[in-house]
């Protein structure tokens, strides 16, 4: 007779793992700001606009990827007794 192997999904994920990242994508965001009023004052305004959107844009992909694959890192699988 063949007894069913029970699993459970540990994930041990801390705030402090993030934090890091999170400060890097206030900064990236802070940075664009900046640049954003830096260049509202010239004779184009949509190029902050744009140059905004553009940073927050690019930058969003590599956050999420940083993210999940920690995430993953600390998602295990164990055999419950």
């Amino acid at each position: 007779m063949s007894a069913l192997t029970k699993y459970k999904l540990i994930c041990d994920l801390a705030f402090g793992d993030i934090y890091i990242q999170i400060l890097a994508w206030m900064g990236v965001i802070f940075v664009s700001l900046a640049a954003g009023l830096a260049l509202m004052g010239s004779s184009r305004p949509i190029f902050a606009l744009l140059g905004v959107g553009l940073i927050l844009v690019l930058s969003l992909p590599f956050l999420l990827f940083a993210f999940v694959t920690t995430l993953i890192n600390h998602i295990r699988i164990e055999t419950i007794n």
